[in-house]
């Protein structure tokens, strides 16, 4: 397996393709995300191991998604099961992308029981804006950053490259900060696109001249961009590591 070294500019050439793929397949790879949402909104309403369920899952949904905008830019429509490739890969692959999914789950609650050590902000709708609860969103993201970078690729080597996890999280932080400028570009131009469409979501709701319109688009359009975003990560996969896997390492269909 090699790592790719790439240009900053290559940042937006990822989101140009994520945003590109999507909308050749935009009904599948939708609907995939939304498939996904739900399942982990039901599998954290299950009593006691609810939570660690719904994260657990997050990265063989991740790999799933990826692997449907790979059918994508093969002009071929994911079908629902895709979600499950992480677990179609054999015995071994599925147990790793397991292991994988409870060491992400272990670092979330980690952060989620480091924060209220040093802050203290009750959460409620009004103090939503406050600014001991902003702090707080601040202090969360900090934490999940390093978390963020171990898992971004972790996913896609375990399944495609057969690494095992403890080595997939070395690989993903290793790339992602020899292209840190790279993904540095592909943050701020996917803040630059979420900006516009608020803006667009805001002269649509004044011609409506309807707050109630303009709150029944904003979750919608948050959904959308939330999935042209995951469709974009298979891009930041593709060109920062070898393209093909090991031969025989996958099954037929699944190749990057």
């Amino acid at each position: 397996m090699k790592l790719n070294i790439v240009p900053a500019r290559t940042g937006i050439t990822w989101v140009k393709l994520g945003i590109q793929t999507f909308f050749k397949q935009p009904l599948a790879l939708a609907g995939l995300f939304f498939l996904y949402m739900a399942a982990a909104t039901l599998a954290s309403l299950i009593p006691f191991v609810g939570v660690v369920l719904a994260l657990a899952i997050v990265p063989a949904a991740t790999l799933g998604l990826m692997a449907a905008t790979l059918e994508a830019t093969k002009g071929r429509f994911p079908m629902p099961a895709i979600l499950v490739s992480a677990f179609r890969a054999g015995q071994q692959r599925g147990r790793a992308m397991l292991v994988l999914g409870f060491l992400y789950a272990a670092a979330c609650l980690l952060i989620v029981s480091i924060v209220p050590l040093f802050a203290d902000a009750p959460v409620s709708r009004e103090s939503a804006l406050s600014p001991e609860m902003q702090g707080v969103m601040l202090m969360v993201m900090v934490l999940y950053l390093p978390v963020s970078v171990l898992f971004w690729h972790a996913p896609a080597l375990v399944h495609w490259h057969g690494v095992t996890p403890v080595k997939s999280l070395f690989f993903s932080a290793v790339v992602c900060f020899r292209n840190a400028g790279a993904y540095v570009v592909f943050g701020i131009t996917w803040m630059a696109v979420l900006l516009l469409a608020g803006v667009v979501i805001t002269l649509l709701a004044g011609l409506l001249a309807s707050p109630e319109a303009a709150a029944a688009l904003i979750m919608p359009a948050a959904l959308l961009m939330a999935a042209m975003f995951s469709t974009s990560i298979y891009f930041t996969f593709r060109d920062s590591f070898e393209a093909s896997p090991p031969e025989g390492s996958t099954p037929q269909g699944d190749t990057p």
